[in-house]
């Protein structure tokens, strides 16, 4: 029996592949080791989307190698589909390397290698496919996840935005969408195994079904099948594109009581010119109009984004419009990123690239404004009632808790009673924050 181990760089989507393949080894008789000395096969699954992603990437090939300079090392993923071939004439530390589109040959590639290394062969051994030409979606599985309560479900992969700083629609291709049966019998499974909480989770997962007959089934389509699925207890979505906020759609998911009230609607600049600079489809008005289509329908509803700072040729006007807006807006969370330069992408060779002491400036006054908003939101739900599925145990001012999460994604502790189990899901009042900002629930 050989012996795998697997690290994994990246988004959730790079995650859930990452335990597709694992589980496919380990269906081909592979035993799943730590990645940690000892395997005989090293698997990363390589992240690109910005020049320090690629260098993490190169070294995390190489620790593995280090690690055992006679195991086989394996780049997938979007780092090697942007590096192409020249990776493995480059690289003495890769040993194989599988591009996006063809993770779920990992088994026959591997045996295949194995194979030709006993006859004293060598070939070829990169695979790639290419991602610019109209391709089928990449049927992957997973039948269980790392968490015990949250299970990440990847519906959809690729891009068609072509923003200006990222390089994900060259490494990821264009959109394609998993057949909706498909991802029903997937979440079925995962549900009869105990799973409370579905994650619909994609590259773009606003896009989904746009590539189907007619764009149908969409992502409205998707989330009212999967909220009729037995088992399934909360359904929270991925990262979504502020287009898809309508008036009908935000009432039809108002309408299923399984959808959590969290939403993470992508922004990267609160101006208008930085934006158009981006290339993103939608204006400052626009997004603040979705905004308030969300809170019509939902009762103070967890919206969340994701802020690029430092843009180039964001000037300290540019950067004030920015911050002003955020605080118009009022977002529970904010995940603010200094801009980094990505070989490859228009932004890169703009000029007006700010220099890294003012976008680090600029950073730790999102970062603070951020933690102001968060926690003005989390203290707006001290006296209800809120609901939580329970996650972990834990200890919290020297007693034993259960943390967990509301369907807001707000951080909740519990103190731990003989009966609580994880996955379970208690009714409780929250009664304070702590230091850290973890919301203190009592549970009859």
């Amino acid at each position: 029996m050989r012996k795998a181990a697997f690290h994994n760089l990246g988004c959730k989507v790079n995650a859930y592949e990452t335990e597709a393949m694992e589980q496919m080894l380990e269906a081909a008789g592979y035993e799943i080791v730590p990645f940690a000395p000892g395997a005989d096969v090293y698997v990363i699954n390589t992240c690109s989307v910005t020049n320090i992603a690629d260098r993490k990437s190169r070294q995390m090939l190489h620790r593995a190698k280090k690690m055992n300079p006679a195991a086989v090392v394996v780049a997938a993923g979007c780092y090697v589909q942007a590096a192409g071939k020249e990776l493995i004439k480059k690289d003495e530390a890769v040993d194989i390397v599988i591009g996006n589109d063809r993770k779920k040959e990992l088994p026959q590639i591997l045996e295949r290698y194995f194979a030709e290394q006993e006859a004293g062969e060598t070939g070829d051994e990169v695979y790639l496919k290419d991602l610019a030409s109209p391709t089928e979606y990449e049927e992957l599985h997973i039948d269980r996840v790392a968490e015990h309560t949250r299970a990440f479900i990847k519906v959809q992969d690729g891009c068609n935005q072509f923003c200006s700083y990222c390089i994900i629609p060259y490494t990821r291709g264009r959109v394609r969408s998993r057949r909706p049966e498909d991802v029903a019998e997937e979440i079925r499974g995962l549900a009869a195994r105990g799973y409370k909480e579905m994650v619909l989770t994609g590259i773009h997962l606003s896009s989904y079904g746009v590539d189907f007959e007619g764009g149908k089934p969409g992502l409205m389509e998707l989330i009212g099948m999967v909220h009729q699925i037995e088992g399934v207890e909360r359904i929270r979505l991925g990262s979504l594109e502020p287009r898809i906020i309508t008036e009908e759609s935000a009432r039809f998911m108002a309408g299923l009581d399984k959808l959590c009230p969290h939403f993470h609607l992508s922004l990267q600049s609160g101006c208008d010119e930085t934006l158009k600079r981006m290339n993103r489809k939608y204006t400052t008005e626009e997004y603040l109009e979705k905004c308030g289509i969300l809170r019509k329908y939902f009762d103070r509803p967890a919206i969340t984004t994701d802020v690029i700072v430092g843009f180039p040729g964001e000037t300290e006007e540019e950067f004030e419009k920015t911050r002003a807006f955020l605080e118009q807006v009022h977002f529970y969370e904010m995940h603010v990123f200094k801009y980094s330069r990505r070989k490859g992408t228009r932004a890169d060779r703009m000029e007006g690239q700010v220099p890294e002491p003012v976008k680090a400036e600029r950073s730790d006054i999102l970062l603070e404004l951020e933690k102001k908003m968060s926690q003005e939101y989390r203290r707006g739900w001290l006296g209800e009632e809120v609901d939580v599925l329970l996650e972990e145990e834990a200890v919290m001012d020297g007693k034993p808790v259960m943390t967990g999460c509301t369907g807001e994604y707000v951080k909740c502790a519990v103190e731990q009673k003989p009966w609580m189990t994880k996955g379970m899901m208690v009714r409780g009042t929250a009664v304070r924050l702590s230091e850290n900002g973890v919301m203190e629930v009592a549970v009859r």
